[in-house]
């Protein structure tokens, strides 16, 4: 008997209904923030920043996604060669029941040790801080950026205020002229 020299692969047509695709969440795949501290910007001048991890719970992972965590009163502490994130709030899961997460509870940054060293030694210069700057997903781990920052007295804020000003009006014009010339 003669062995077959080609093979005839058959496609199976499906043309049954198709289950329409949802669009991922922009949050959950990391094209846009979970939670952005603009008052950091305003309150502080931001020296340096790092990204670390955030030792949460399962609801608050769910929170986050769904949008409810607020960086405002929120900081960053060492304290005995680890760092902390003190004061952010995660609010409560929709579907979580009685094992929900406490809101506002002490959270545990995960960094290597020569990185809370540096930022041990920044922190301790008199008027230098630590404060939460924005929180993502990076590969379906939440991130925290933080920012080494030091307090704005009330005319750094003015004198930077007046300076957005000026630029955002120098954009307006060169917008405006371009628009007259026909580009």
């Amino acid at each position: 008997m003669a062995r077959q020299t080609s093979h005839v692969i058959v496609q199976h047509d499906d043309s049954g209904p198709k289950k329409p695709v949802r669009p991922r969440d922009p949050v959950a795949s990391g094209e846009r923030d979970a939670a952005h501290n603009r008052l950091a910007s305003h309150n502080y001048f931001l020296l340096e920043k790092f990204e670390a991890g955030v030792a949460l719970r399962g609801t608050e992972v769910k929170s986050i996604r769904e949008g409810k965590a607020n960086l405002k009163d929120s900081y960053g502490l060492i304290k005995d060669g680890e760092a902390f994130l003190l004061n952010l709030h995660i609010g409560p899961y929709s579907h979580g029941n009685l094992a929900n997460h406490d809101e506002t509870r002490t959270r545990k940054l995960l960094m290597h040790r020569d990185e809370v060293r540096k930022l041990l030694q920044k922190t301790q210069i008199k008027g230098h801080t630590l404060i939460p700057t924005r929180l993502y997903f990076r590969n379906g781990r939440v991130k925290c950026e933080l920012a080494v920052a030091k307090g704005k007295q009330d005319w750094d804020k003015r004198e930077t205020e007046k300076r957005r000003e000026g630029d955002r009006e120098a954009r307006a014009a060169v917008n405006a002229s371009k628009h007259r010339m026909g580009r």
